[in-house]
């Protein structure tokens, strides 16, 4: 068995793993290792915006993880992505740059968790940001993240912003000054109509530091604990085991499925669930793998008349190819875009003081994630509720790391969960029966106009909800972690990824991510003085 020694063990090639890389290793000082179960991200669909399509569900650049049986969802199990290359989940995701809201993580703070205020994690959003507005009282400019406006319209998008115009959601220029209300185009992690990951913005720059080793197809077995601290971390690659020692830390950066996975076989997590599989506790803490909560979308859709959308110009092969000319000479149009162009966030309910409700408008239709697009013109109104009060868990059934662990997201369990539901499928009927999107003609197919009482519209939200792929909260700060993102019970460990936010962001979860990845480097770095 092979035994090697580092200053910093990070286990997981992710969205803040590759901060943490870039970070730790500035120091030449410290000698850091960063382990990835997946592997290289040279993979042609990574690079091409579009190339989601052909990377979700895709074994070498997905985990193809799956949740168990949803009751919520009418007994129904989703695909759970997660990002098995360099860049994790940034490498296939839906490149949207969003924030959250100031109250988020104003509630953070208010909860104990001193340090993680919007006043206090706005400088670490500015300073690795390069945005296309340059540096403003919001935004940084020159750092790695490069985020751009799309390179797309559609005039159905235009004519649903107007209709939201008309209900009351007023445009928007930015949705990330701390309060997203309103609609407007999503900002991407894009450069020059190009996927910009965490691998291409914090690790490609930094990989030929000398006193930093980049290990792909590492899947991690559990960290080495001796006498309360940890250690090392054990791993396998090539069917060979090995040893890897952190003089200094050890850093979880495996997400949100994956952090908690490790600490469980390492022993740390709810004391009875790690004796029946035959893992001796380290520690006992039972909210390692709880308080699992994530975006739940409800895609609703309305077939039109008289106006493009993607449905028709992907219909054939004259439409692919010029979509496909578009992008070669232009790096623009469908093959440029997010899967969500239009943005937008509004309140369910008046009593609510935030925005609840985040839109994800696309102009095409479709019946489940990864399929045929439907034969006929349409556009998708997807909405989800920001703030869900159900909470699950994602815990391993074995000691086996090839062994994905049981997802139970335990969706729309409570009732202010599917009062919200219904809210958000009403409200988005009202907006399209604005005057802006008549002259379209938009009929309602999903879930259906005849679908109208609660008890009707529950059991529809069950069939056409599904995961928006933000888990988050099964390490979290204030239950597992304290608010310098150390494992509490355990000296040398951390986790520092989505699986620490104690409450989830008000919007697309990548960019608090790498925001919560800057923090913890400078405070990891401050521990190491």
């Amino acid at each position: 068995m092979e035994r090697e020694q580092f200053d910093y063990v990070i286990v997981g090639g992710g969205s803040a793993g590759c901060v943490l890389a870039n970070r730790l290793s500035a120091d030449p000082r410290r000698r850091v290792l960063l382990l990835e179960a997946g592997g290289k991200d040279d993979y042609i669909w990574v690079k091409v915006p579009v190339g989601y399509l052909y990377c979700i569900g895709n074994p070498r650049t997905d985990w193809c993880m799956q949740t168990e049986q949803e009751s919520g969802l009418n007994g129904r199990s989703l695909r759970y992505p997660r990002g098995k290359v360099l860049g994790g989940c940034s490498s296939i995701n839906g490149m949207i740059y969003m924030r959250g809201q100031a109250a988020d993580y104003d509630g953070w703070r208010q909860a104990g968790l001193s340090g993680w205020g919007w006043d206090d994690v706005l400088p670490w959003f500015r300073a690795a940001e390069d945005h296309y507005l340059g540096e403003t009282e919001f935004h940084g400019a020159g750092g790695e993240i490069r985020v751009e406006k799309q390179r797309l319209r559609w005039d159905i998008l235009d004519a649903f912003q107007q209709a939201a115009e008309q209900y009351g959601i007023a445009p928007t220029q930015d949705f990330n000054r701390g309060d997203n209300a309103g609609s407007g185009l999503f900002d991407v992690t894009q450069r020059r109509g190009w996927r910009w990951s965490a691998a291409d913005a914090f690790l490609k720059p930094v990989r030929k530091r000398a006193n930093l080793e980049v290990v792909t197809g590492a899947l991690v077995d559990k960290v080495v604990i001796e006498d309360g601290r940890a250690v090392a971390v054990s791993y396998t690659i090539g069917g060979e085991q090995r040893i890897a020692h952190a003089a200094g830390e050890v850093l979880l950066s495996a997400g949100a499925i994956g952090s908690p996975a490790i600490l469980e076989r390492s022993g740390i997590g709810d004391s009875a669930h790690l004796t029946s599989l035959g893992i001796e506790p380290a520690i006992h803490a039972p909210d390692v793998g709880a308080n699992l909560h994530d975006h739940l979308q409800l895609r609703c859709a309305w077939q039109v008349e008289g106006v493009s959308t993607l449905n028709q110009r992907a219909s054939n092969i004259f439409g692919k190819a010029m979509i496909g000319l578009e992008y070669v000479l232009n790096r623009s149009g469908p093959m440029a875009m997010a899967p969500s162009q239009l943005g937008m966030f509004a309140r369910s309910d008046p009593a609510r003081a935030t925005p609840d409700l985040e839109w994800h408008v696309q102009p095409l239709s479709l019946e489940a994630f990864g399929g045929d697009l439907d034969p006929f013109p349409a556009f998708t109104a997807s909405v989800c509720n920001l703030r869900p009060t159900s909470r699950g868990t994602s815990r391993i059934t074995s000691t086996d790391p090839d062994t994905p662990p049981a997802i139970r997201p335990n969706y729309l369990a409570t009732e202010d969960d599917r009062a919200t539901a219904r809210r958000a499928v009403r409200i988005n009927r009202a907006i399209v029966a604005q005057p802006a999107l008549a002259r379209y003609k938009p009929m309602e197919f999903r879930p259906g106009p005849e679908i109208e009482g609660d008890a009707a519209l529950d059991t529809a939200i069950g069939d056409i909800a599904t995961t928006i792929f933000h888990p988050v909260g099964t390490a979290a700060m204030g239950r597992v972690l304290d608010e310098r993102l150390r494992v509490m019970g355990i000296d040398g460990l951390r986790v520092v990824d989505a699986s620490a936010m104690p409450t989830i962001t008000s919007g697309n979860t990548n960019a608090p991510t790498m925001m919560i990845a800057e923090k913890a480097a400078a405070m990891i770095r401050e521990d190491a003085r």
